[in-house]
């Protein structure tokens, strides 16, 4: 049974390019006045979201419990940090080639080869137990990182293939949500499960225990995948889908277009400076909050867990803004400006002692900044239509990389020699340069022109 949807305007991110090799009736020959979307896209969409989380979940899972790694392993602190690192170094060259087999292969052909090397370095960790097998487990965290390459493109192009006008933006940011869950049960269970205080066997069998549970986990994905992840629905779910399914996109020439889009530019800048610092944050947040609060392992942990929940609600309630709205530049610049009131207020309470207030700190901060990931995503679709969402996403992500990787070397050495709060007034400057950057992009919804066409 498949539900209509009447033709409506939509300024949402990415109702853009069809998935290729469709059988899709030209709007040339035929001008269609109602689009047909299919319940399965639900199913595909909830796949989609645990398969991306079981990647997400293991980029922080040695450096939330740093203290324990250097204790077990005898390795030093920066090696640790290295393995959320090395997701945003292996991202940086090969997003080009995913993004090329995202717009020729599809999201099927695609997602399998991610689910594959998030199974097969999950279980390379099972076997880097021993204390002089760290390398294994970096080689397996490697291998996951790689993967991570062919998902986090991925929501713009599923909620473009599969949604209808009046949901991509929603479906968009469910997919960006998969995430975002992923990094929070990343924050969560590490420290639930190593217990950083126990002796060396102890945090061995500890270690043992949660590689098998995340490998179990990356293994049931790879089945459901490989049996009921589709490629596309038989008929296109919007005008502009219909539209962009009918383009013959040229990969090197799509680069071209990106790179000389004034409005795409400025947001790839603003973009990467703002979840440069949460990767920042992230990736030291086990040392930043044990500097105040000794022994509060399992707090660090759960803190992380709170930024990212509350961004996860922050993504959600964003996306059906943007779905009745159809402000994104009105959405993107209030949730960057918030976002370095939430970094201020984080500063200035991280210290006080009460690590309840560091919690409600952590909340509102989150939901700003976390929640800001699907809002930058859809503007950022909409500025480059019709370029495939995969390559816009691609190079939006690969930016990223490269201001996570200096924003986090260069946070550890601030905290490192200077101090923690002088530090963090960093990050504030760098977001609220960032939303300047933000307020002189053009609100040129082309997508929306699209939709109103059609």
């Amino acid at each position: 049974m498949t539900e209509p949807k009447n033709l409506e305007v939509c300024g949402s991110v990415m109702d853009g390019i069809a998935e290729k090799g469709s059988a899709l009736e030209s709007p040339s020959k035929k001008q269609p006045t109602e689009y047909t979307v299919y319940p399965v896209r639900w199913v595909v969409l909830f796949i989609f979201v645990l398969y991306s989380a079981s990647n997400s979940l293991q980029w922080i899972q040695y450096s939330i419990i740093q203290d324990a790694v250097v204790k077990y392993y005898g390795v030093s602190s920066i090696v640790v940090y290295w393995t959320s690192m090395v997701y945003m170094i292996t991202y940086i060259p090969l997003i080009f080639p995913a993004s090329w087999l995202l717009d020729k292969a599809g999201l099927r052909v695609t997602t399998i080869i991610g689910a594959f090397g998030t199974c097969a370095g999950s279980w390379l960790k099972v076997f880097s137990v021993p204390q002089d097998m760290f390398w294994l487990g970096f080689t397996g965290q490697t291998v996951v990182a790689i993967a991570q390459v062919f998902i986090l493109n991925v929501p713009p192009r599923l909620a473009a293939v599969w949604f209808g006008a009046d949901q991509v933006s929603s479906a968009c940011s469910v997919g960006v949500f998969g995430n975002q869950l992923g990094v929070a049960v990343g924050f969560f269970l590490p420290p639930m499960l190593v217990r950083a205080q126990g002796t060396i066997e102890e945090i061995g069998a500890d270690f043992q225990l949660m590689f098998y549970i995340v490998a179990a986990f990356t293994s049931v994905l790879f089945v459901l995948i490989l049996l009921f992840f589709k490629a596309a629905p038989p008929t296109p779910p919007s005008a502009a889908a219909d539209l962009g399914s009918n383009l013959d996109s040229n990969f090197l020439q799509s680069i071209k277009k990106l790179l000389t889009n004034r409005n795409y530019v400025l947001l790839l800048i603003s973009y990467g400076l703002n979840v440069g610092v949460f990767y920042a944050i992230s990736t030291l947040l086990n040392q930043l909050v044990l500097t105040y609060y000794p022994g509060a392992n399992e707090d660090a942990g759960r803190i992380g867990l709170v930024i990212v929940v509350a961004g996860m609600t922050g993504s959600v309630v964003c996306g059906l803004i943007l779905d009745k709205t159809h402000r994104f530049k009105e959405t993107t610049l209030a949730v960057y400006a918030a976002s370095v009131v939430g970094m201020i207020i984080f500063t200035f309470t991280l210290d006080c002692g009460i690590i309840a207030v560091v919690y409600l700190s952590s909340i509102l901060l989150g939901f700003f900044m976390t929640g800001y990931l699907p809002v930058g995503f859809e503007f950022a679709s909409e500025v480059t239509y019709p370029e495939p969402e995969g390559t816009t996403s691609g190079i939006l992500n690969a930016v990223v990389q490269i201001f996570g990787i200096v924003l986090t070397l260069t946070y550890e050495w601030m905290l490192s020699n200077i101090s923690d709060r002088w530090s963090n007034l960093t990050l504030c400057a760098i977001l609220a340069l960032g939303t300047v950057i933000t307020a002189c992009i053009r609100s040129d919804l082309r997508r929306q022109a699209a939709q109103n066409k059609g």
